[in-house]
């Protein structure tokens, strides 16, 4: 499991060299937020896609 500066140092070589201190939040906000999602749907469970897509299907076609 890579650590959380681990994840940083990667992040920040995949971004442009000439990106702004904004740029790097924003990217480090969407990081956090996928991670935080990803233990919920662990913990709380997930809708399968195609649960999700019949789902929506039925509020659409209404």
């Amino acid at each position: 499991m890579n650590t959380a500066k681990d994840e940083v140092r990667h992040l920040l070589d995949e971004l442009p060299d000439n990106c702004s201190i904004e740029d790097i939040q924003y990217h480090l906000y969407v990081l956090e937020k996928i991670r935080h999602g990803l233990e919920a749907a662990e913990i709380q469970g997930a809708v399968a896609h195609e649960e999700a897509v019949k789902r929506l299907k039925r509020w659409l076609d209404e």
